[in-house]
Formats: structure tokens, sequence, C-alpha cells
């Protein structure tokens, strides 16, 4: 029922869903980008629903006061203390270990601001957990969304970000100007 009220709602805006979440794929990581606007959200969990992931995600934990928290929760949303020097890593790969099925979506920018290198929290995770990455996108060019590829981490970040950099570079941001897929400076 969600997966037949996302498509409708993804297609009376205008969007159309792009791939498929391949079935036999038990855990994940996902990613999502560009990540330049709050609508970003929005379009990313129709678009998720859509093809079949029910997708958890962190959200700082100040959004979750009462009505909008339980709403969050029903979508697939764990609270998170930023202020609190958590090993996320860690947290997030032992989730995988708990659950017969999850898929975790993790937008790497990191902020919905110009940022000038991606977190590489969701590669780490990825290793950590041994889970493959499912590179999902936005394009506003073509009001397209969905899973683009499956990537399984080499243990060469900066090889793995060149691929998914080739995959990113015509994918069109809400604001164009605030998507970076550089890693200058990466740590």
């Amino acid at each position: 029922m969600l997966r037949i009220f996302a498509r409708t709602v993804f297609r009376l805006l205008g969007w159309k869903v792009a791939g498929a979440f391949p079935k036999e794929i038990k855990h994940c990581i996902v990613i999502e980008a560009p990540h330049t606007s709050m609508w970003d959200f929005v379009y990313g969990w129709l678009g998720m629903n859509s093809v079949g992931i029910r997708a958890r995600f962190l959200i700082k934990k100040e959004m979750f006061f009462f009505p909008v928290g339980m709403l969050l929760r029903a979508m697939g949303a764990m609270p998170v203390d930023r202020g609190n020097r958590n090993n996320m890593v860690d947290y997030v790969a032992g989730l995988f270990k708990e659950r017969e099925e999850l898929a975790f979506i993790i937008t790497p920018e990191g902020t919905r601001k110009l940022n000038h290198r991606w977190k590489k929290g969701f590669y780490y995770i990825a290793q950590k957990a041994e889970v493959p990455i499912l590179v999902a996108f936005l394009d506003y060019a073509r009001k397209e969304g969905g899973v683009g590829m499956v990537m399984y981490p080499s243990g060469d970040y900066e090889a793995d970000f060149k691929i998914l950099e080739a995959f990113y570079r015509d994918k069109t941001a809400k604001h164009p100007e605030k998507f970076n897929l550089s890693q200058q400076n990466s740590n």
C-alpha cells in the first residue's frame, strides 16, 4: 500500500522512477545525492518507497518533538545526538547484525549547504558491515529519481569515489551551485 501511495504521489508531482531495488539484497547502505534542498528528502523518500525500499535514516534529535517525531519514526527516522561524540560507523554497522533486512540511507554531502567534500562515513559503514552501497539519485532536470547502481566497496575509497563521481556528474540538483563532487582536502 505504501509503495502504491509513494509511486502515485511521485508521479502526480511529475517525477518518474528510474531503476529498481535489487530484491536479492537484504542489507545495504543507500546513498542519495544530490542533497541541496529540503525537497530532496520529500522526493527521495517518495522515490525510495516507490521502488520498494523502506529505508532507515538518521535525523537530529531536536526534530523529534510531538507530533513530528511520531511521523518521522513512521517514515523510518532514527534520532541522533549530533552534540555527543558517538561512533556512528560502529553504531550503524551494528544495526545490520540486529536486523534480517536493513536499507540505511545516508546523504554523503552531510548538509544541504555547499560542502567541499563528502563525508566518508557511508563508505566505512558499508565496509565494516560488509554490505553493498546502493547509489540512489535525484535529477531535477529530468524529474527522475531512483537507484542507479550497486557498488561493493573495494577498500580503495579514492578509486571508488571516482566511480561515484562519474555516476553523479550528469545529475542536476535543485540548487546546482550547492552540489559539489570534489574530494579536495578530504580526510
